[in-house]
């Protein structure tokens, strides 16, 4: 089962560099299609934030630019991992953040976020009131290189910031941390050694993010790093499966339900194989895509590889509905 889904993270220490530039299609008349192509870089390390309008890539990171998401609604209060490096969250309990702490029962309890997105199913939880110290794997960089632990014990959120501590596995580095929600984005981003990091665009002014992510496998119970499409939280998406393109109409947007899930489109309307060493994409799964102004589009993907033959350049197609 395992072999349909082995992406890239399998090679990324291996690959050579990845074209820089990403390619947008110029804004266009609603009525008429558009391809675009845009490169992940180097061991897929890119996160490309995709306006489905106008066909551009509105803003790039790298993935190891931040660790945590923090909602920035002035009712938010969730706390989501950076799925893109394989972060993971262990409840510690009520324990003293500023002791030393080995990581003796991490490996039986640590938990990721769902690629879903859903708000009930984080990694972290309902932390408030709870005086719990997580214990926080930072994940993996596109070479594979560990990115640390951290303790972080959440204190406080109101309508316009969030206060935690967070501290070193030996207790040193305890520091007390107050950061303010950022109300133009859906989620205010920080990493340990920056603080407040500019990443995801305003909202509305995105639909879909290329990036990896953790997905959790069953068979064999494990979470894995994928390389695939989430939406954002303005988006909405449906899958159709065994679909011709050219016939999906805005009449399919009744049959097939769209979805707030960020996953839909997902990872797998590609294929690797190991007796070719390469990727195939299925051109039969067809997306309908509901952006941010209620406008709606189909949506293919066409190849994996640039003009070059460089993996990581997902090519696809848009058409107005």
């Amino acid at each position: 089962m395992m072999k349909r889904f082995v992406l890239g993270a399998c090679v990324a220490a291996t690959l050579s560099s990845c074209l820089k530039e990403e390619l947008p299609v110029p804004a266009r008349e609603r009525g008429s299609g558009m391809h675009m192509q845009a490169c992940m870089g180097s061991g897929y390390e890119d996160q490309l934030w995709i306006d489905v309008r106008t066909g551009t890539v509105v803003s790039t990171n790298v993935k190891t630019a931040w660790d945590l998401a923090f909602e920035s609604a002035a009712d938010g209060w969730h706390i989501y991992l950076n799925g893109s490096k394989l972060m993971t969250a262990w409840n510690k309990g009520a324990v003293d953040i500023a002791a030393p702490h080995d990581t003796v029962g991490m490996f039986a309890n640590k938990r990721i976020d769902a690629p879903s997105g859903l708000r009930d199913s984080t990694a972290i939880g309902d932390w408030r009131g709870n005086n719990e110290v997580y214990v926080i794997d930072r994940g993996y960089n596109g070479l594979g290189q560990s990115q640390g632990l951290r303790k972080f014990r959440f204190l406080a959120v109101n309508a316009t910031s969030f206060t935690f501590e967070v501290a070193a596995m030996d207790g040193s580095q305890h520091n007390t941390i107050t950061i303010q929600k950022d109300p133009t984005r859906a989620f205010t981003c920080y990493k340990v050694e920056d603080g407040v990091v500019d990443i995801e665009p305003g909202i509305g002014s995105w639909d879909l993010v290329l990036t990896q992510y953790t997905h959790q496998f069953h068979e064999p119970f494990l979470p894995y790093i994928v390389t695939g499409m989430l939406s954002a939280s303005t988006t909405r998406t449906a899958i159709i499966r065994n679909a011709d393109f050219q016939a999906v109409s805005l009449d399919d947007t009744l049959a097939y339900p769209m979805s707030g899930a960020r996953d839909v489109i997902g990872y797998d309307w590609k294929d690797y194989s190991f007796e070719t060493s390469s990727y195939t994409v299925d051109q039969t799964l067809v997306y309908i895509v509901r952006d941010a102004e209620g406008y709606f589009y189909k949506l293919r993907f066409i190849d994996f590889y640039s003009s070059q033959g460089q993996v990581g350049c997902p090519l696809f197609e848009v058409v107005p509905l």
